[in-house]
């Protein structure tokens, strides 16, 4: 996979959107290596988050019909991202 595949990551839940933005935040903060993130800006549609060496995690989600739209944006974080979306309720009929 190439690294321009892995900057942007999208996924379907049936969490609220502020659910997802709170569940990133504790996501994030938990990781007890060097890949935790904190909360650097946020606002009702996204968190920034930093992690080691300023590296930035950019969650956004918006409200669909169909559910909560989830994209994750990063450059050094794809698995961590992955693998919060991992965590989050998958709405039915898509694939985790």
């Amino acid at each position: 996979m190439r690294q321009q595949d892995r900057t942007m990551q999208q996924t379907m839940t049936t969490l609220a959107p502020d659910e997802v933005l709170s569940a990133a935040k504790q996501f994030f903060a938990r990781r007890a290596n060097i890949y935790a993130a904190f909360l650097d800006k946020e606002g009702p549609t996204y968190v920034a988050l930093r992690g080691q060496g300023g590296e930035e995690v950019i969650i956004g989600v918006r409200e669909t019909e169909d559910g909560t739209e989830v994209t994750g944006s990063t450059y050094i974080f794809d698995q961590q991202v992955a693998r919060f979306f991992s965590t989050l309720p998958p709405f039915p009929g898509t694939v985790a």
